[in-house]
């Protein structure tokens, strides 16, 4: 599945869910760094995100991370298990772990991010 993922430089992973929306998420490594995720600030269903621009908090016991929306659009669902389990973002940060799904405003943006070969090229540990 993660070959299928698009990322961002700031970590934020993207997946096409091929209806005029994406599931966004951390990254693997983005989740190593934060340690143990112990909330997760999301924003409500029907908000909007501009490109760019923060939309969520994640917060772990070493620090607050801002996460910035990767795509314009409208929130339409958040993973209300993160709520409970916000560890999910450790345990399965790209499956479970997801954060929100957001409805396109323009997809073009997708051509703006990295694939996962170029994502992990640039990150390598």
């Amino acid at each position: 599945m993660e070959s299928a993922l698009m990322f961002t430089d700031t970590h934020e992973w993207i997946l096409d869910n091929g209806d005029g929306s994406v599931t966004i998420g951390i990254s693997n490594q983005a989740q190593q760094l934060l340690g143990d995720v112990v909330f997760v600030d999301m924003p409500e269903v029907g908000d909007n995100t501009q490109a760019g621009e923060v939309f969520s908090l994640v917060e772990s016991v070493k620090a607050a991370s801002d996460l910035y929306a990767p795509v314009t659009g409208e929130v339409i669902e958040i993973n209300e298990e993160l709520e409970d389990s916000p560890e999910l973002i450790n345990e399965s940060p790209y499956s479970a772990g997801w954060i929100v799904k957001i409805k396109l405003a323009d997809s073009n943006e997708l051509d703006n991010l990295m694939s996962s070969e170029d994502y992990h090229a640039a990150n390598a540990e």
